[in-house]
């Protein structure tokens, strides 16, 4: 259960996030470079201060594991994937981008069931026709 409450706790708070953003970006006619770089000093700061006591352990692993986390969080999701979503907030309604941009766990799925060797359950597959359709009637005129 706990896993699922921290879910929960994940959309939330990227829902709520996504729209002081926005505000943001448009309050301070700001670039989504400029929106993201605020961002992420803020969320360094935070995590680094309450991560203090665990940086030992970036030493002991190994360097493999270190390069999957920079290149897909640091560079995919970091950077492009939040300069596409910086981007796609500022000039379109949360109502629209938010939906579309958090079918990011279809991807994670597709993912896992390709290259992680995860099974395609038929809940699985359900969840992703629904995703799909349910992106495809947000964005149908």
């Amino acid at each position: 259960m706990k896993p699922i409450i921290f879910a929960l706790a994940t959309s939330l708070a990227w829902g709520v996030g996504s729209y002081f953003e926005k505000k943001g970006l448009q309050m301070g006619r700001l670039s989504p470079q400029m929106g993201i770089t605020l961002r992420t000093v803020v969320a360094l700061f935070v995590l680094s201060t309450i991560s203090f006591n665990q940086w030992k352990s970036v030493l002991q692993a190994d360097p493999k594991a270190l390069m999957w986390i920079i290149v897909g969080g640091g560079v995919i999701a970091g950077s492009i994937g939040m300069l596409c979503f910086y981007a796609a907030i500022r000039s379109a309604p949360l109502s629209l981008v938010l939906p579309i941009a958090f079918t990011s766990p279809l991807f994670g799925a597709l993912m896992g069931i390709w290259f992680g060797g995860e099974p395609l359950t038929w809940k699985v597959a359900v969840g992703i026709l629904l995703t799909i359709g349910g992106v495809t009637l947000i964005t149908m005129k």
